[in-house]
């Protein structure tokens, strides 16, 4: 079985990227969301894709964006995926997918059974599926809050599309959530923080080991 991809989100320095590149992630997140405390400004995160090595897929999260925003961007920053973590709609995904040429995934929001579905529906457009813990209704942020949802609820699912499991994820617990739901990858952003923002290469590289060592329980 091949190993677990993993996603670093939230990368804001070049050492964050030669920790992610040296520990084996598949993909480096860039947040593009003024409220976060990874945003970044878009001449940062061209100097930061440009430093990325091969290999290390170059992915923009953001948050309800404009096709201006988005022209923006994609101009300014070379990418390898467009990460839609907002309220976008299918139909929205669709159109940014066919606007800017670039594969797309769709963070869909998970606290009870009520909400799978939505994935089935965002399967249909996106390339892939992030499946994250849904923020509170008072939340600041849409991810990275460091919560994780009842695993059980996509344990063994499979979908039209590749798919991501995120939320809450750390070193300690990526394993069991491998195990419990069957991910082939997985993204994690404050799980592996010193500080809120502040990338910690040691957890890095304890997380993508932990990650790539786990094996999915085989369902019958």
């Amino acid at each position: 079985m091949p190993d677990v991809r993993v996603k670093i989100c939230g990368l804001t320095k070049p050492d964050d990227i030669e920790a992610a590149a040296s520990a084996g992630a598949a993909y480096g997140g860039f947040v593009f969301f003024a409220k976060s405390p990874r945003h970044l400004e878009f001449a940062a995160a061209r100097s930061l894709a440009l430093y990325a090595p091969p290999g290390l897929a170059k992915v923009a999260l953001v948050v309800d964006a404009d096709d201006g925003f988005l022209d923006a961007l994609t101009a300014t920053v070379p990418l390898d995926m467009l990460q839609l973590h907002g309220h976008e709609t299918p139909e929205r995904v669709a159109e940014i997918k066919a606007r800017f040429r670039l594969p797309v995934m769709k963070a869909v929001g998970i606290a009870t059974a009520d909400d799978l579905p939505e994935i089935g529906r965002y399967a249909q457009v996106a390339d892939q599926i992030l499946i994250d813990a849904k923020p509170a209704p008072e939340a600041d942020l849409p991810g990275g809050n460091g919560l994780a949802f009842d695993w059980r609820l996509v344990a063994g699912k499979r979908w039209a599309k590749p798919w991501m499991l995120a939320g809450g994820l750390t070193p300690d617990t990526v394993a069991e959530a491998v195990a419990l739901t069957g991910a082939r990858q997985v993204d994690v952003s404050s799980g592996v923080e010193s500080a809120p923002g502040v990338k910690d290469a040691g957890k890095i590289a304890a997380f993508v080991a932990a990650a790539q060592a786990a094996k999915a329980v085989p369902r019958i």
